[in-house]
């Protein structure tokens, strides 16, 4: 009798079958490799987080993080990101090293979901973390090895966009005067719904004029001259550093000679709260959502009691290999098929094969139902059956 549950799964978690799994490892290691030649070196951290440190300092929303108690009673969380926990590394066992920290991770990380909807509740991150360092320049750094890394999996199509939640809370407040409103059309931003937005701007009880800006304000998206159409929307000069830092950033970004991937959106508003001033968001082919962002977050490590400023960025793993499609270059794969008297010729030659660096399968032939099912997922096919010399295939 088959048990209930058997073969389901909790809610948002996924099995990665072979293939998937191949592809992913070599888009891993395509990346850990770019990320490295930047000078970047990679840690691990626990999935187990304590619920007052982790938790409370993340950015997810309480109801999103996985909680459970230790033998001793305490709360723990599965980390719900890697920011907070690498935060929480620099700040305790970090600090006497070399000032700027470029620390790396691939990682899974774990977020629960109220409903399916296809969204998964452990996904992998591969991502950066430049910490103490406060210059426009460290924000170029990373979006250039960003679209170095992407460039290095063989992703062609993609485009970051740039925005600096700076400019959007002071041009929020000035016109609608306390964080409550602003709050309101934040979420409407996150949640891409202009029409929402719109309608949501038309029944404030605001000058024509100010509802103008606000409606204005949403088409502020594109190439570099983005940011002088956003200056036009300030009424003083509050917020036009930010856009002075942002024309800064495209100048170092076309230094690095990326400008063909880069657009700016000043309506980006990210679900992660501690960003403070630069951020971005990754769109490749027809993937629907993000397949990366990141920012500049320079208030989150004050947290762990270490004031310094931060920036980095994530890559989902699994929309990245969406967006990919399939990867023709996959290890070479070669098979030694034999029948029970051949055993020891089979063995060694495979044995020969592996010492050179060549993936090897041996099976025992009696033990196939169907030889050319088995055989054709190879490149190539060596068969030790009978009296005669080993043959390919």
């Amino acid at each position: 009798m088959t048990k209930p549950f058997m073969f389901e799964k909790p809610l948002g978690m996924r099995d990665t079958l072979p293939l998937l799994y191949e592809t992913k490892a070599l888009v891993r290691n395509r990346m850990s490799v770019e990320i490295k030649k930047w000078g970047y070196q990679f840690i691990e951290t626990p999935a187990l987080e304590y619920y007052e440190t982790i938790g409370e300092a993340s950015a997810i929303l309480d109801q999103q993080l996985f909680k459970l108690l230790d033998q001793q009673g305490h709360a723990l969380v599965l980390r719900p990101d890697m920011t907070t926990p690498i935060a929480r590394v620099a700040a305790s066992k970090l600090l006497k090293q070399q000032i700027p920290l470029r620390l790396a991770y691939s990682a899974n990380v774990y977020r629960a979901q109220q409903r399916e909807g296809g969204r998964p509740a452990e996904f992998e991150q591969i991502g950066i973390e430049l910490i103490g360092n406060p210059s426009i320049s460290a924000d170029a750094e990373i979006i250039s090895l960003l679209v170095d890394v992407l460039k290095a999996t063989g992703l062609k199509d993609f485009k970051i966009a740039i925005g600096h939640i700076g400019f959007l809370q002071e041009l929020f407040i000035s016109i609608l005067g306390n964080e409550e409103r602003a709050a309101v059309l934040r979420k409407y931003l996150y949640e891409k719904n202009y029409v929402g937005y719109r309608e949501h701007v038309k029944s404030l009880p605001l000058s024509s004029i100010d509802k103008q800006r606000l409606i204005d304000f949403v088409s502020l998206k594109g190439e570099e001259n983005t940011l002088s159409k956003a200056a036009n929307l300030l009424e003083r000069e509050t917020g036009r550093e930010t856009l002075q830092d942002l024309k800064e950033l495209a100048l170092q970004l076309k230094e690095f000679g990326i400008e063909e991937f880069i657009s700016f959106d000043l309506t980006l508003v990210s679900h992660m709260s501690y960003y403070t001033g630069t951020l971005f968001e990754v769109y490749a082919n027809q993937v629907g959502s993000p397949i990366g962002n990141g920012g500049r977050y320079d208030s989150l490590l004050e947290k762990f009691g270490w004031n310094t400023p931060a920036t980095g960025f994530a890559i989902r793993m699994d929309r990245l290999t969406e967006a990919l499609g399939e990867i023709k270059e996959t290890e070479a794969s070669e098979c030694v098929v034999f029948s029970p008297e051949r055993r020891k010729e089979a063995l060694d030659f495979a044995k020969e094969k592996r010492e050179r660096g060549i993936n090897v399968t041996i099976q025992e032939i009696n033990a196939l139902e169907n030889v050319d099912a088995f055989t054709k997922a190879f490149h190539e096919v060596h068969l030790y059956i009978g009296n005669g010399g080993a043959r390919s295939e």
